[in-house]
Formats: structure tokens, sequence, C-alpha cells
């Protein structure tokens, strides 16, 4: 969608694949993607990672500071975004959708300021109209539709076209192929779906309940706030230790 509307003559390659998180993007696809020497390259993150049970906002921010810095190395344009969080998208009760809501901001946080950091092209699409429309967003409600993708594509695109580099003519924001039917969308939630919520019942569940647990106490006691406290500084801390990282060679 957007690599046509960047120029005449643009050649796209996709190396996403479901389910990836920021260490699969590190090991696996940064290698292949510096191989191909982009001119722009998407890196859109995170949202899997605050749905395991080794969640670590520190390895988070630090994988994405090495794929950043790789990529704006080569020269390339780097797109980033921030997303919305899972809890709120999938309508899980509160006490365990905050702790899932938590866990994103950490993530957008992070994309934040290292997009800046690195002069990258930062959508802010983790609120907004679009996050509570349901044409946005596939079954899972954790992927967008066709549409949602459109319109994150004419949203970079305008961005590209004020820096000059997007020549070409803007996506379409409406879809080109029909929407799925209910009963395809229903057949992909008993198929892939089930399997999906399996593996988070064995791997994310037992810690998200015991956050949910630590959510209700804290918001009895009325110290809710603490907890944001809490993964603030965690983002606070993550990306100091990337600064002092930045800071070390030079001091030597």
């Amino acid at each position: 969608m957007l690599a046509d509307g960047i120029a005449e003559s643009v050649e796209f390659t996709k190396l996403a694949v479901s389910g990836a998180q920021t260490r699969d993007v590190l090991e696996r696809q940064l290698p292949v993607g510096l191989g191909l020497r982009p001119d722009v390259v998407s890196v859109v993150v995170g949202v899997n990672d605050t749905l395991r049970c080794t969640f670590d906002i520190h390895a988070v921010a630090a994988r994405l500071d090495e794929v950043y810095a790789a990529f704006t190395g080569q020269g390339a344009v780097l797109l980033t975004a921030c997303l919305p969080d899972p809890g709120t998208m999938l309508g899980l009760p509160g006490a365990l959708a905050r702790p899932l809501a938590r866990r994103q901001r950490a993530v957008n946080a992070v994309v934040h300021a290292l997009s800046e950091r690195y002069g990258a092209v930062h959508l802010h699409a983790a609120e907004g109209a679009w996050t509570t429309e349901p044409a946005m967003w596939s079954a899972d409600r954790l992927h967008p539709s066709e549409r949602g993708h459109r319109q994150l594509a004419v949203r970079f695109h305008a961005v590209l076209a004020e820096r000059g580099v997007a020549t070409g003519v803007a996506p379409l924001a409406e879809p080109e192929f029909p929407v799925p039917a209910r009963a395809a969308s229903l057949w992909w939630l008993a198929t892939a779906g089930t399997g999906w919520v399996v593996r988070r019942c064995t791997d994310l569940l037992p810690q998200l309940v015991t956050l949910a647990v630590d959510e209700m106490r804290h918001r009895a006691r009325g110290t809710s706030a603490r907890l944001d406290l809490r993964a603030a500084h965690g983002v606070s801390t993550a990306l100091a230790a990337l600064s002092a990282q930045e800071q070390r060679p030079e001091a030597a």
C-alpha cells in the first residue's frame, strides 16, 4: 500500500511474521534487512512482547535501540508507531487489562524516545477514533484490517511527502477487497484464534492473574498510582541505561 506511493518504481520486501517480538526483529529480521540496504524501513513491533511472561522493558528498549541504530546508520528512513494496548483491544476485564495497558504504555514511551533520537517518522497510533472502530481491525482485534492498514499507510505517506521522501500518489483509504464475512471471522477464531488462546494460557495467563491480583490489591488500598510510577521508573532506567552505554566509549 505505502510502497507504491513512495515512488514510481519501488521494490518491497516483507520480513514481518505473525507473533514476532523485538528479539525476533533483532536476531532474525535485522540481518536480512541490513543486507537489503533499504531506503525506507518500517519497524513497528512491541505488542507481542507485552503478551509474554518474559516481558522486560529494559530488554525491549535495548533491542529497539540496536535495530533503529543499525538501519539509520545505513541511511534508511525509519518508520515507527506507538500502538493501542492489547488489553483494551481484546476487551479484557479491568484488572487484567490495566497491567497490559501499563506495559504497552511503557513500550510506547520507549518507541517515542528512540524515534526522536534517531529522527524516525513516527505515528501516534495508540489513541484516536480508529482504535474503537471495528472496521479498522481484523477478527483477532490485535491486527489492523485492510482498512486499518490503509489508514496507517495514508498517514505515513502524508508525513513522508512533507519530508520529500514520498513522491508517488497517496494510498487509497478505501479497501480494495471485500470485508471478510462474519462466518470467515468466526472460523478464524475457532481455529487459529483458539491456538493463540491456548498458547497464551500456558505462557502469559498465570503471570497476568498474579498481576491482576496485585492490581486489585492496590486498587482496594488506593495505591494504584504506585504501579504507574513503578512502570514509569522502569522506562526511565531503561532509557538511561542506553544513554550510559553511548557515553561510555567517549569517557574512555
